[in-house]
């Protein structure tokens, strides 16, 4: 009697654990990110793509000036200098079939995806916020990112 008890108390345990994991996924997601060559990021194990932007496909470069390097596209570099301040927290938008998610990305209190647009390195998509748009119009205007280079493997 007492052992099943105790089998009873540890599946309560685990179930609990996980259903509080499972809910903390639903909402937000946080930790250590690998920064993809898409400029998706990678965190324990689930793929996010950052909300309201597309990132265009440019040229491969390499920060030598760091050690180890960094290469990549430039908006994954980007990134990858970005997140050597801190680990994002990713808040969920959306769900997709092939189980990456669309979130909105935060790291020492900077949205990644303004950061990649005020620099120039992605595109809002149609129904991005307004201040994504603001964002992008600034560097296309003053000629950055992807406005100002050549675009293209």
């Amino acid at each position: 009697m007492v052992a099943r008890k105790m089998a009873i108390s540890i599946f309560v345990a685990i179930c609990g654990f996980v259903f509080s994991a499972a809910a903390a996924l639903a909402g937000s997601l946080e930790g250590y990110a690998f920064v993809n060559d898409d400029a998706t990021l990678r965190i324990r194990g689930r793929t996010i793509r950052l909300y309201g932007i597309h990132i265009p496909k440019t040229s491969v470069i390499c920060k030598e000036q760091f050690r180890p390097p960094i290469c990549g596209r430039r908006a994954s570099v980007a990134l990858k200098f970005k997140l050597n301040s801190g680990w994002p927290r990713c808040e969920l938008v959306e769900r997709h079939r092939d189980r990456s998610i669309t979130a909105l990305c935060v790291v020492d209190g900077l949205d990644l995806s303004a950061y990649l647009l005020e620099y120039g390195w992605a595109v809002a998509v149609p129904n991005a916020p307004i201040e994504y748009h603001t964002l992008e119009k600034i560097a296309r205007s003053r000629r950055i990112g992807v406005w100002g280079i050549a675009i293209g493997e």
